[in-house]
């Protein structure tokens, strides 16, 4: 009884080593320098079962004029990047649900344009670090249910919701978040006629479907294992983060548009969630947001579901308003 008692913590022990350290992705990884890193607990980093590149990330997007685009229907989001001396862009839902990243550039900028269907977390980065341009590739692990990205020139590993190397050469790095938001196609067309929209990707792919079906109306999250967020909020409840605040989207909905600490969040109706329906045009109506600080310019933020906002910040403030 004692020997098998002796073996069982022996077995414990060995399998606790296991997963305090990154040992189990090094053969996947060879190019990846684990013995630099931010993480801390190893059994954070989990598969989500595609392999490196099993979602391809999408480089060069062809773009072609809003007037020429008829297959996004009114309601499906996109996200909407302005840059200063070019046409506006939108990068639809549709797409990113499938490829998760895509590296693009306008004139000198270069940026990633990231969408994390499992936090509903979309967040485009400029790709300049002090390290050099760097291209994005989705690894197929995940930490609290959040993308890890990485990048083609080092293969360190990069959290998507924060921006941040997490494991390899460039670990302690963070990326340049860029002001922009998620509006429907309807918004965006009415707004910049003139604008471009990334074309369908040469893939294979049923673009335009939802393949989380019903995922933002669960109780859990996918692959998940943390703490629920704190006041009662369900973990799943969108939220707008501008830095370490977060405002429920139900709350600004009700609103109409709140401003506080410095800023104003306004609401309007007419997009659909992305993962609702079978099919992204069929969502419900969530609506979108729009941040700007004291003298309207658009600041940097995200709407993520409220179980990654916790898990990231865990200790963030809550704009609840009471």
């Amino acid at each position: 009884m004692f020997k098998t008692a002796f073996l069982a913590v022996i077995l414990s022990v060995s399998a606790s080593l296991v997963w305090s350290n990154p040992v189990r992705w090094k053969t996947e990884w060879p190019q990846t320098d684990f013995s630099v890193t931010s993480i801390t607990d190893w059994s954070e980093i989990i598969s989500g079962g595609p392999p490196k590149d099993g979602i391809p990330a999408i480089s060069d997007p062809a773009m072609i004029p809003v007037s020429q685009e008829n297959r996004i229907a009114g309601r499906e989001p996109v996200i909407s990047l302005e840059v200063d001396g070019a046409l506006a862009r939108a990068y639809p839902l549709r797409y990113l649900t499938w490829h998760e990243i895509v590296n693009d550039e306008v004139g000198d900028l270069p940026f990633a344009v990231t969408y994390c269907p499992l936090c509903n977390s979309g967040i485009v980065f400029d790709r300049r670090t002090e390290h050099g341009e760097l291209e994005f590739g989705v690894s197929g692990k995940l930490r609290n249910s959040d993308m890890i990205m990485f990048d083609r020139q080092t293969e360190t590993w990069w959290q998507q919701a924060i921006g941040a190397a997490i494991a390899g050469e460039l670990t302690g790095t963070q990326l340049r978040a860029l002001p922009v938001w998620m509006e429907s196609w309807d918004s965006f067309r009415a707004r910049h006629p003139e604008g471009l929209v990334m074309d369908e990707p040469p893939f294979r792919r049923q673009y335009g479907r939802n393949p989380y079906h019903q995922y933002d109306s669960s109780a859990m999250p996918f692959l998940f294992s943390g703490d629920p967020p704190p006041h009662g909020v369900p973990a799943l409840a969108r939220v707008v983060r501008v830095g370490e605040r977060a405002w429920l989207l139900e709350r600004v909905r009700q609103a109409g548009s709140i401003t506080e600490a410095g800023l104003t969040i306004e609401w309007k109706k007419g997009m659909a969630s992305a993962l609702d329906t079978s099919s992204i045009a069929e969502g419900r109506d969530i609506g979108a947001v729009r941040v700007r600080d004291a003298n309207g310019k658009d600041v940097v933020h995200d709407v993520m579901f409220a179980f990654a906002f916790d898990a990231f910040w865990p200790r963030g403030q809550w704009m609840l308003g009471d």
